[in-house]
């Protein structure tokens, strides 16, 4: 059992939703970024997504794409990253951390050298959107033989069809995104979100985490509570991004996670 599956058992015997909250590495400096993510934890967060800087983030909106790239500009680089998360489980060995990015910093470290590292360092889960369920063997199937939960996007446009193969080989959770298009481009709406996550939970045990367009306490309240919880990133980038103290962020996450977790 993973330190993902391990929180998700615990929330559902108490009957929490999960908030998983999103930032990126080394935005806007690698010193800031691990401080954010020290006090992620503490202002409520269950799971912790961090983002690995990449020069062309496709699914990513503007606000996600500059943080991206005050990251990179700063000097942030997969090793970094990796030295973020052990620096981070010297004071927090329990909190799950999921890496979130693209294949080719991955592909080009070598994916046994990453995932080894990755391991030791103290990675979770991954979730690498654009490698889908035909490329497998790539780096999910090794993944999971090394301990990794590869968690699996799933959108409004995953059909019955399709559906059975994105979740062959998910674990974790299945992360739903809410609204077609690039992150924090529109908001998401309870009443189109919950119909899409029965149907997912329809077909699998795992818990359904919707992601995108949710930017404030109730939207994470609506959110989470037609499903197993919530991801925010957007919303907590931007705050950064302005150049709010840490203490400022943390607040804004907190408050973020009170609404997820009054579902």
């Amino acid at each position: 059992m993973t330190r993902i599956d391990a929180k998700f058992a615990a929330l559902k015997a108490e009957g929490k939703r999960a908030f998983v909250a999103y930032i990126m590495a080394g935005d806007p400096d690698l010193e800031t970024s691990l401080e954010v993510m020290k006090g992620l934890p503490a202002a409520g967060v269950d799971v912790i997504e961090l983002g690995l800087p990449f020069t062309d983030p496709m699914a990513d909106g503007p606000t996600i794409q500059l943080a991206g790239q005050r990251a990179l500009d700063g000097g942030q680089t997969l090793q970094k990253t990796l030295d973020m998360v052990g620096e981070f489980r010297k004071t927090d060995a329990t909190t799950p951390i999921v890496m979130m990015g693209y294949y080719n910093p991955i592909y080009n470290r070598g994916v046994d050298k990453f995932l080894a590292d990755a391991k030791i360092a103290g990675v979770d889960g991954l979730i690498v959107v654009d490698l889908p369920p035909e490329e497998d063997s790539e780096l999910c199937l090794p993944a999971r033989e090394a301990g990794l939960n590869f968690i699996r996007l799933a959108t409004p446009t995953t059909d019955d069809k399709r559906l059975p193969k994105v979740l062959q080989n998910t674990s974790g959770f299945v992360y739903y995104v809410s609204v077609t298009g690039i992150t924090g481009s529109q908001a998401a709406q309870a009443a189109e979100v919950g119909p899409e996550v029965a149907r997912i939970k329809r077909a699998t045990e795992l818990p359904v985490i919707v992601g995108f367009g949710i930017n404030t306490p109730e939207a994470a309240q609506t959110i989470a509570s037609v499903a197993d919880g919530c991801v925010v990133g957007s919303a907590i980038v931007k705050e950064i991004g302005a150049g709010k103290p840490v203490a400022e962020v943390l607040a804004k996450v907190a408050a973020l996670a009170a609404g997820a977790h009054s579902a």
